[in-house]
């Protein structure tokens, strides 16, 4: 309970520890970024856990899902949960160009400016309108589905339908679950909400800056 109320008053405190605890993790070397630690998938269900797990586990990924849920949350009714839609879909668009031999140069270090863009826009309280988003996260999601697309080059048919399933799930699931609780926790404490979304929106931001720098060594 202390330590919760400490986060309460000092949000950036909250950012720090998870950087902190990011560090630790990707500078493992059992660090992977998708659950096949390298391999192909060669089956519907390891396609399926593949695609499930690399939005999770590929950390600047997720921390773009932080940014898509936050930046959704600022909508108004449905477009809330149907412009991300739109992120889905263009991270699918994404992993076939690269599964189709196109080259986009520099993709992770793209992909790391996506998540800072997200987290400049949260912490300056620079929302976007809906169409203005929804282009945002096509540019975003054809990037983030290019890296995807590592990780399933040389695959069969169904691991690679599969894979395609699993990521496109599991995504639209963290952003409309995200989405919904924080209206949940707005209806309970507005004051809970905006420091969840201070902590979210800085933690995204500084993730999404430590990539960049990596992808510039």
């Amino acid at each position: 309970m202390k330590i919760a109320n400490n986060i309460q008053k000092n949000p950036l405190h909250g950012a720090f520890a998870f950087i902190g605890g990011l560090l630790m993790i990707i500078s493992s070397p059992a660090f992977a970024h998708h659950p096949m630690g390298g391999m192909t998938p060669e089956t519907f269900s390891q396609g399926m856990l593949s695609g499930l797990g690399h939005p999770i586990i590929g950390l600047d990924h997720f921390a773009f899902l932080i940014v898509a849920i936050l930046l959704a949350c600022a909508l108004k009714g449905a477009a809330r949960y149907l412009v991300p839609v739109v992120f889905i879909g263009a991270t699918v668009g994404g992993t076939m160009l690269h599964v189709g031999a196109a080259n986009i140069p520099m993709a992770e270090m793209l992909v790391a400016l996506t998540v800072v863009v997200g987290g400049v826009l949260l912490v300056t309280r620079h929302y976007l309108g809906a169409l203005v988003l929804g282009a945002v996260f096509a540019v975003s999601g054809v990037l983030h589905g290019y890296a995807y697309g590592e990780a399933i080059i040389g695959a069969e048919t169904t691991p690679l339908l599969a894979y395609l399933a699993g990521f496109a799930i599991i995504q639209y699931a963290l952003i409309a679950g995200g989405v919904f609780g924080l209206e949940k926790l707005a209806a309970h404490s507005e004051k809970a909400r905006a420091v969840a979304a201070r902590i979210g929106s800085m933690a995204a931001l500084l993730t999404g800056g430590l990539f960049f720098v990596q992808s510039l060594a």
